[in-house]
C-alpha cells in the first residue's frame, strides 16, 4: 500500500507539472510575455534619453526591474515544470542566457553588462515561429557562408597586395601598407565615397586605375555578396521543403494545430452530412411526385 500511494503521489505531481508546463506555453501567457518584452524594449529605449530620464525619474528603473522579475519568474516556473528537459530546447537555453546576463551585477568592471540589458528584446525571436524559422535558416547556412567568406578573404588579400604595389608610393594614406589597403578596399566594396573619395584621386596619377577598381567592385560587392544571399535563400527553401527539420513548436502551437485539424475534419464531416441530407430530401421529393 505505501508503494502504491507513493506512485500515486508521483503521478499526481507529474500531472501537475505537466499542467503547469501547458499553462506557461498557452496562448494567453505567451501573449502576456510578448507584451512585457515589447514594454521592456520601450523602457530601455526611453532610458537612453536624458529628457525621458528627467521626466520619469526612477520610474523607468522600477518598471525595468518589474519586467526582469516577470522574466525570472517565468523561467523559474518553466524550470520547475520541465525539469532538466528545459535545457534540451535550444530556444529555452537562449531565453535563459539572455535573462541570466541581466542578473549579473552591473557595477565596477562589469558596468558594461548594463548595456546588454537590451538583449532581452531578442526574446521576441523565440516568441514568434516565423522569426525562429528565419534564425534556424541562418544557422543552417553558416557552413556555406563560411566558405564564401573564405573566398572573399582571398579576394581581399590578393587585391590588397596588388593595390599596395600599384598605388602605395603615390597614395600612402590609402595604400601605404597592406592594412591600409584592406581598409580602403573595404570602403570601396561598400561603395561609400569610393569614386570621388578614392578612385578618382588615384586616377589623377594612374589613369588606368579604373581597370583595377571596377573589376574589384564587380567581384566583391556584387558577385561574392550575392552568393551570401543565395546560400541563405537556398537554406530557407530546403528548410521549408523539409517540415521535419523545422524549429520545434511550443505545446501551445501544437495544440492549436491539433484543434485546427479537428475543426477541418468536423467541417468535412458536416459537409458529408449536409450532402446526405440533400440527397435524402431529393429522394423523398421524387417519391412524392
Amino acid at each position: 500500500m505505501p508503494k502504491i500511494d507513493t506512485n500515486r503521489r508521483r503521478l499526481a505531481w507529474a500531472t501537475e507539472r505537466q499542467r503547469l508546463a501547458e499553462l506557461l506555453e498557452s496562448n494567453p501567457v505567451q501573449r502576456f510575455v510578448i507584451v512585457v518584452i515589447l514594454a521592456n524594449a520601450v523602457i530601455l529605449g526611453l532610458d537612453t534619453s536624458e529628457a525621458a530620464r528627467r521626466s520619469f525619474g526612477d520610474l523607468l528603473g522600477a518598471l525595468d526591474t518589474v519586467c526582469l522579475t516577470i522574466f525570472v519568474i517565468e523561467l523559474a516556473l518553466k524550470l520547475f515544470a520541465n525539469g532538466p528537459r528545459f535545457f534540451l530546447g535550444g530556444w529555452n537555453v537562449f531565453d535563459f542566457v539572455v535573462v541570466a546576463i541581466a542578473l549579473v551585477p552591473a557595477s565596477g568592471s562589469l558596468s558594461v553588462l548594463r548595456t546588454l540589458r537590451v538583449l532581452r528584446v531578442l526574446r521576441l525571436i523565440s516568441a514568434f515561429p516565423k522569426l525562429r524559422f528565419v534564425v534556424e535558416a541562418l544557422v543552417r547556412s553558416l557552413p556555406g557562408l563560411v566558405s564564401i567568406g573564405g573566398l572573399l578573404v582571398l579576394v581581399f588579400y590578393v587585391a590588397a597586395v596588388t593595390a599596395t604595389n600599384l598605388f602605395g608610393q603615390s597614395h600612402p594614406q590609402w595604400f601605404g601598407d597592406i592594412g591600409k589597403s584592406l581598409y580602403s578596399l573595404f570602403q570601396v566594396m561598400t561603395l561609400e565615397s569610393w569614386s570621388m573619395g578614392i578612385a578618382r584621386p588615384v586616377m589623377t596619377e594612374h589613369p588606368w586605375a579604373w581597370a583595377f577598381f571596377v573589376p574589384f567592385i564587380l567581384i566583391s560587392a556584387f558577385m561574392v555578396l550575392n552568393l551570401f544571399m543565395a546560400v541563405i535563400v537556398d537554406s530557407m527553401q530546403q528548410l521549408r521543403a523539409n517540415p521535419e527539420s523545422w524549429p520545434e513548436e511550443s505545446p501551445a502551437e501544437v495544440a492549436d494545430a491539433a484543434i485546427q485539424a479537428q475543426l477541418t475534419e468536423m467541417a468535412a464531416q458536416l459537409a458529408d452530412v449536409q450532402s446526405a441530407l440533400s440527397e435524402a430530401t431529393q429522394l423523398l421529393r421524387d417519391r412524392q411526385s
